[in-house]
């Protein structure tokens, strides 16, 4: 038996993404400036922030229109070469 294939995604599509780092005031704005780049019109009402129980990460939630996969690795790369990126799902 083979195992079946992961759906592919088609693009363009809306694409949620989930960036968790070490907490700091500028830390949302600097992953939102990161996904502008890559998916240029992001809107604060697609932005969500969740800081942990202690308060020592922040989980930025956000909504951007993916293009294809080049983008996404290049966004995934960008935000995890940055040193302030822990991960990204």
């Amino acid at each position: 038996m083979t195992e079946p294939k992961a759906p592919k995604i088609e693009f363009p599509c809306d694409y949620i993404i989930k960036v968790i780092g070490d907490s700091a005031p500028d830390f949302t704005e600097f992953v939102v400036s990161v996904v502008d780049k890559h998916a240029p019109g992001i809107s604060t009402a697609d932005v969500s922030e969740n800081p942990s129980r202690n308060g020592r990460f922040l989980s930025v939630r956000l909504k951007m229109v993916a293009t294809g996969e080049p983008q996404l690795k290049a966004l995934f790369e960008e935000l995890k070469a940055s040193g302030r990126v822990h991960m990204v799902v």
